[in-house]
């Protein structure tokens, strides 16, 4: 079952909290995904973290254009690969 139009983008983001300030990282995420979904194309976001820490979000938008102009929105920086298409 797909749940999302053809077309479709999904941004990943990999991360590795480190357990030294969870309650920020908790409020700086519950803030970006609310931001994201105030976005033009915003379709969804989950998210998954091992117990190690490492955790991907992924962020599914209408197309590419809608993903690239969320992209100057997000607070993070750090090595960026570009949206792919959902198959």
């Amino acid at each position: 079952m797909n749940m999302f139009p053809p077309g479709a983008i999904a941004v990943i983001f990999v991360s590795r909290r480190t357990g030294a300030d969870e309650a920020g990282y908790q409020a700086a995420a519950a803030a970006m995904e609310a931001e994201a979904a105030r976005q033009p194309g915003y379709l969804g976001i989950h998210s998954v973290r091992a117990a190690d820490g490492e955790g991907i979000t992924i962020s599914y938008w209408t197309d590419e254009e809608a993903a690239a102009r969320w992209r100057p929105c997000r607070p993070q920086q750090g090595p960026r690969t570009g949206p792919r298409r959902l198959v």
